[in-house]
């Protein structure tokens, strides 16, 4: 059952359309991260439901009621921006009750509901000092704390780790986790940022454009993306376009150009004749010399190695064959494993499982594509 709702909503800036005919429905107690570049229209979209913008038309519901007529202060919701918005005169324990105290609550309650909070976000020992005496990652506790204090049904978080650098965000998308389970409401995040929404979310949408290119949870966004936007957007893709020349069951054959022909498994029905295009991740791909046979089921060309990028993580490599370009992401065991035959220049074999190039349901020449992506990286070689 949805707890928050859109129907068809769209939303114009004088000629530019922000939001473009957008149906959502979201869970209760869900998180629900709305993900794209900027300009797509998922910071619109937050902003109506938060009453600071109204649609020019359609429809939002929270559990049942129709709140889109509504002033922001009668809406059971709480944004976090992401520059948190905290009185700097003001303690921790202050910012925090702020809102309590604004509604006409008792001291007492107030007392009680922001220790409860103090607990929940683990600044009771910061309780008494100055907004400008903590850190950012405390900042964005006491900014959650705050707009969780007086219960709303829905928390909206608007970039809320974007200010801060990559250790502390990776540490707070924890905290986030483990608030959210304390607390057992709805989160709305809005985010431009593919690793936080893919860490944190329950079910993701894709934006784009102002329209939402596909919805489903963390692992179909990037396992199974429905078209080239999708998987473009979301991490490092190889794109491969061809005709399919034969079928079988859930298989078919498919001529990529000349020289490479494949096998992939298919969820749609193909016809011989048809174009198709499937993306293909990066570290689904592995290297073997080029005189070892690759696994059964696996597709597989030989290569040259062009360039050879370490990432600390994983080796990432740039290979060609033909005229096809390859982008293929390593563990470092493995690449460890192929020295030093892995070696800019050398001739290698790629290869994968056929059930790994997926199949796009649309595709768009001007989406990013995996030149454009290549062409950015840095030229270092692996040690």
């Amino acid at each position: 059952m949805s707890f928050l709702r859109f129907e068809n909503i769209r939303k114009s800036f004088g000629s530019f359309r922000a939001v473009d005919d957008v149906s959502l429905a979201i869970g209760k107690g869900r998180v629900f991260s709305l993900l794209g570049p900027s300009g797509s229209g998922k910071t619109t979209l937050l902003r109506m439901v938060a009453g600071f913008e109204q649609p020019d038309h359609g429809r939002i519901f929270l559990d049942g009621e129709d709140i889109t007529d509504l002033p922001p202060e009668r809406r059971k919701v709480n944004t976090v921006f992401q520059h948190y918005a905290l009185f700097p005169h003001l303690s921790v324990r202050e910012n925090i009750g702020f809102g309590l105290k604004m509604a006409g609550h008792g001291k007492a309650q107030i007392r009680t509901e922001v220790e409860r909070m103090l607990q929940v976000v683990d600044l009771a020992t910061h309780a008494d000092k100055r907004i400008s005496q903590i850190s950012g990652g405390q900042k964005q506790r006491v900014a959650l704390a705050r707009a969780l204090v007086n219960r709303p049904q829905v928390l909206l978080l608007d970039e809320p780790l974007a200010a801060l650098d990559l250790k502390l965000r990776q540490h707070l998308l924890a905290e986030l986790h483990k608030i959210h389970d304390e607390v057992g409401i709805t989160f709305l995040y809005v985010t431009h940022d593919q690793s936080e929404a893919l860490s944190i979310s329950d079910e993701i949408a894709v934006m784009n454009h102002g329209r939402v290119q596909q919805i489903g949870s963390p692992q179909e966004i990037y396992e199974k993306p429905e078209n080239s936007f999708v998987a473009a957007f979301i991490g490092d893709t190889n794109f491969l376009s061809g005709t399919v020349t034969a079928t079988a069951a859930d298989h078919a054959t498919v001529q990529l150009d000349d020289t490479h022909v494949i096998t992939i498994t298919a969820d749609v029905p193909l016809k011989a004749g048809s174009e198709v295009h499937l993306s293909l991740r990066p570290e689904k791909i592995r290297l073997c010399p080029v005189d070892e046979p690759p696994p059964a089921a696996h597709q597989h060309f030989s290569a040259i190695v062009e360039e050879i990028y370490y990432h600390g993580a994983f080796t990432r490599c740039r290979l060609s064959s033909g005229a096809r370009r390859w982008l293929v992401d390593l563990p470092h065991q493995h690449a460890s494993t192929l020295m030093p035959a892995l070696a800019k220049g050398s001739a290698v074999r790629l290869h994968w499982h056929a059930a790994d190039a997926f199949l796009l349901h649309s595709y768009h020449a001007d989406d990013e594509s995996i030149e454009d992506q290549l062409d950015e990286l840095p030229h270092t070689t692996a040690p």
